[in-house]
């Protein structure tokens, strides 16, 4: 079966070639370019590296519009977030027409590339310990895809034909793909991984803690538990990734360090573009930050407190309650203050704790702010951010690791790998043994995620698979510029399912849309 984005390749092609004056009869540059890379061990690499390339900007492209919103969407829209501005996660543009195609359609281009790829690496000539290393991180990269487009649409294509022009306009007809032909290919392409990658891998490659994360997960949504609890304690036996001492470690400095599985590299030397090492950059660290600043003669930017930002969502009510704020170190690690000082040296009251009255109502201005993104290299200014963003790590293995052992055991709340897992994260949170648990519960255990790992993009796919998606939300997302107008803002049911955008069904033409859109 082809993809339907033949047209945007072909469509580059034509226009390399209507540069007549840089053509040779019967050497095009174009087919100079795809004879290197799918031919040549140097050029097999180079389309490998193009491939990172393309999956960061897929999870972290540039800009304000669609593209972002397309990823910020699984940050926003979960039981832990307050949206104030901007778009509003189940609001009247969740449809078809409205909501962001970039997830699909940028998927579906980045796995055309990763199957030419994989098509070609028996035809190059190289030493096949290292093309294996190459074809396996090209096949994590297609696995991870397959596994993000099925659990958010649930009904996708199924395509590892590459596209070409000798075959980009065959008549199709598009079929929703069987979800164990998908899982199939996913654990097929994984398990490839598993045995060529290396544990200890440059920071911001796939290794094989990546792959048997993933792996791992799609043994959960597949409800093969014995197969979840194998991939996850061989990473924690393997001893390549171990949780770094303290909470304020984690999103510190570079982020690559023992507890990242997979940290996307930015750089504004080497970057610039999306295609370039350095990637472009983002703006992440300024979405779930209020704009305290604009309390005039009571605050300043500062880049302590985050610098220039947009405040677009927050951590919410519910996230806060969870917290014992006193002595859970998360608390400060990964959220800025929410009792503030004021900064301004103009202000005869310079240094001092806010007094009730201080605060503004304008939760654009002042609300409990996330700090996991913070730059403190990011211009004061400025939205734009180089900083690196962990995307994997050592921590959400712990956790589901110990659901995975306690279904594994039929649910039992005294299972031993399922508490000493959970309780190593805890223990890490608290600096002692103090709140470690001595049962494990659903409740306890989605709690515990919550706290650890909110707004790094899991907790709607947790959500998700556990059915507690719809309950939750409609229980605690809310919306609201202020105090005044906050309300909940629930999801319908169909709505665990993503528009499949209309466009593209109406590029296909007998693919059905998801039903309740």
């Amino acid at each position: 079966m082809k993809s339907i984005y033949s047209f945007l390749i072909l469509a580059l092609a034509a226009f390399i070639s209507s540069c007549e004056d840089f053509l040779e009869e019967g050497n095009p540059p174009t087919a100079i370019a795809v004879d290197y890379i799918y031919s040549t061990p140097d050029g097999f690499e180079v389309g490998v590296n193009a491939l990172y390339n393309l999956q960061r900007s897929n999870n972290f492209p540039s800009g304000y519009g669609d593209q972002l919103w397309s990823n910020v969407f699984f940050y926003a829209g979960t039981d832990l977030a307050l949206a104030r501005a901007w778009n509003i996660p189940y609001d009247g543009r969740f449809n078809a027409l409205n909501f962001p195609g970039y997830k699909w359609e940028r998927s579906y281009q980045v796995i055309d590339r990763a199957n030419a790829l994989i098509d070609a690496a028996p035809g190059i000539v190289m030493n096949e310990d290292e093309k294996n290393q190459l074809l396996a991180q090209a096949k994590v990269i297609r696995g991870e895809l397959y596994f993000d487009l099925i659990r958010m649409y649930n009904n996708i294509l199924l395509d590892t034909i590459l596209t070409t022009p000798e075959n980009a306009f065959d008549s199709v007809t598009f079929a929703v793909a069987d979800p164990s032909d998908v899982y199939d290919l996913i654990d097929s392409d994984l398990d490839f991984a598993i045995e060529h990658l290396d544990w200890d891998v440059p920071s911001g490659r796939y290794g094989q803690g990546v792959a048997r994360h993933i792996r791992g997960k799609s043994a959960m949504w597949q409800g093969d538990w014995a197969e979840a609890a194998a991939q996850f304690d061989a990473i924690v036996e393997s001893g390549a990734h171990q949780l770094v001492p303290s909470p304020q470690g984690v999103f510190s400095g570079d982020r690559n360090h023992t507890e990242s599985l997979l940290t996307y590299q930015f750089d504004l030397e080497a970057g610039g573009s999306a295609d370039l090492a350095g990637g472009e950059w983002h703006i992440f660290p300024g979405l779930f930050n209020n704009r305290s600043y604009e309390m005039v003669g009571l605050r300043v930017r500062d880049v302590d407190n985050g610098g220039q930002a947009l405040g677009w969502y927050y951590p919410n009510d519910y996230l806060l309650s969870l917290y014992d704020r006193v002595n859970d170190r998360r608390f400060n690690a990964y959220y800025y203050p929410i009792e503030l000082i004021i900064n301004d040296p103009d202000n005869p009251r310079f240094g001092q704790l806010f007094e009730p009255g201080d605060y503004s109502v304008n939760y654009r201005e002042y609300h409990w702010s996330l700090r996991k993104y913070h730059d403190p290299e990011k211009p004061l200014l400025s939205d734009r951010s180089y900083s690196n963003v962990i995307y994997y790590r050592y921590a959400e293995v712990l956790l589901l690791g110990a659901e995975a052992h306690w279904r594994l055991s039929d649910r039992n709340s005294a299972d031993p790998t399922a508490i000493d897992y959970m309780n190593r994260v805890i223990e890490r949170a608290y600096g002692n043994p103090s709140q470690s648990i001595t049962s494990f519960t659903l409740e306890t255990y989605l709690e515990e995620s919550a706290r650890e790992l909110a707004f790094e993009k899991n907790r709607w796919f947790l959500l998700k698979r556990t059915g507690k998606l719809l309950e939750q939300v409609n229980a605690y997302h809310t919306t609201g510029s202020n105090a005044g107008n906050r309300v909940l803002n629930p999801m319908s049911a169909h709505m665990t399912r993503l528009p499949i955008p209309q466009a593209q069904i109406d590029l296909m033409g007998t693919f059905p849309q998801n039903s309740g859109y």
